[in-house]
């Protein structure tokens, strides 16, 4: 097989820089808000100093990724998610006792005030791979055949599974719903016949309808607990249902973010302005300060700059001829969206509470330099425009 790549670099997209530095600033300043108004046993100014050393570690991260071009991620990404692996395996063992006592989980590292959760950073390394994977069946199988892509599907399933099932025993279910978002998207791009995604998409659908079943039904909640469930899991899908039923308990972060978020009104109660205590709402919640402080007007523009960002995102991935970078730029598109609409969602009661943080803008290290990693990612097609052509088989070696 020979290879002959044609391009040169590029240049830095300047708006896709512009806008996330604009929602770091607005994490910023909500954060300070958040921050001033709770009883936290760490103060405004130190939650600042340490979110904006994440940021410069992540603008190093940006920087630093976009340097290399598709031929050099193709050859580091099994190395990359082989630690991502390792990683997520050793939480297991050497997880936070503290944190999972207060949520339950087992996936945070915590080193005296320094903690980190591998599979933040395992969603970039998973993208890349699953690509990698998606890109050489497509090269390997330029023919669209029902025997060829239910072999896709089982390349997609074996890549996937021991990722989901490392996540279902850390008991991050919000996590696991993002890698499923990101397998969703790529297969949905990879080219895989209709007759073939058709069915899975409506096989997705008919479990989440039972499992919604399962949780209505204290039969039900029985048989998904001998799967895994746990109680706190059970206690946020009834604060979702139900968030005026128990406002002094587990509905309480809830109905008050709701609470907050209509305090605002048109244009907000101004900034450091706060009348409603919502628990924790630096991360998960960061979005009651933001509808708080700056109404519909501020919490508008906020979903105006995620739009333009993934706007942004989808030209850079539509420019390019580069099909192991198409796939990477849709794996994080779906990252993105989810993790925007799963935060909102929650924010304001239409989709249960998963503590999944809202992009460059909720208070947290290892959420941020993953979400960077994939800017990184993205910003990497911007700066190598290559156009590759192959002779025979087209892949890299």
């Amino acid at each position: 097989m020979t290879r002959r790549i044609l391009g040169e670099k590029g240049e830095v997209d300047w708006s896709i820089i512009f806008v996330v530095m604009m929602l770091a600033l607005i994490g910023l300043a909500s954060i300070y808000v958040a921050a001033s108004h709770d009883a936290a046993t760490v103060s405004a100014s130190k939650m600042i100093i340490m979110q904006a050393i994440w940021y410069v570690l992540g603008i190093a991260s940006v920087t630093f990724i976009m340097q290399f071009d598709s031929e050099r991620l193709w050859r580091i990404s099994p190395y990359i998610f082989g630690i991502g692996v390792f990683l997520m395996l050793a939480v297991l063992i050497f997880y936070s006792r503290p944190y999972f006592i207060q949520t339950g989980g087992k996936s945070w590292f915590a080193l005296g005030g320094l903690t980190f959760q591998p599979s933040e950073v395992m969603k970039p390394a998973f993208i890349l791979m699953l690509a990698q994977v998606i890109t050489n069946h497509n090269l390997e199988y330029t023919e669209h055949t029902l025997a060829n892509d239910w072999l896709l599907l089982k390349r997609i399933t074996l890549l996937s599974l021991p990722i989901i099932l490392l996540v279902l025993l850390q008991h991050d279910f919000g996590t696991m719903l993002v890698f499923l978002a990101i397998i969703f998207g790529m297969t949905l791009v990879s080219g895989m016949s209709w007759r073939i995604f058709g069915p899975i998409v409506g096989g997705a659908a008919a479990l989440g309808i039972t499992a919604i079943s399962l949780v209505a039904s204290t039969a039900g909640r029985k048989i998904l607990g001998h799967v895994g469930f746990q109680a706190y899991q059970f206690a946020r899908i009834d604060a979702w249902l139900h968030p005026e039923g128990d406002t002094s308990n587990s509905a309480y972060q809830l109905w008050h973010s709701m609470m907050a978020i209509g305090s605002g009104g048109m244009t907000g109660t101004g900034f450091n302005v706060s009348h409603v205590n919502v628990p924790v709402r630096e991360s998960d919640m960061i979005f009651s300060v933001i509808g708080e402080n700056s109404g519909f007007v501020g919490s508008l523009l906020v979903l105006l700059l995620y739009f333009l960002l993934i706007y942004r995102i989808y030209r850079v991935v539509m420019e390019t001829s580069n099909q192991f970078y198409a796939y990477i730029g849709a794996g994080v598109i779906m990252m993105l969206l989810f993790h925007i609409f799963e935060n909102i969602g929650m924010s304001i009661g239409l989709v249960p509470l998963t503590g999944i943080p809202l992009p460059f803008i909720s208070q947290g290290g290892s959420s941020l330099i993953g979400n960077m990693i994939g800017i990184g990612l993205i910003m990497s097609m911007s700066f190598h425009n290559h156009n590759y052509t192959l002779s025979e088989q087209e892949g890299f070696s």
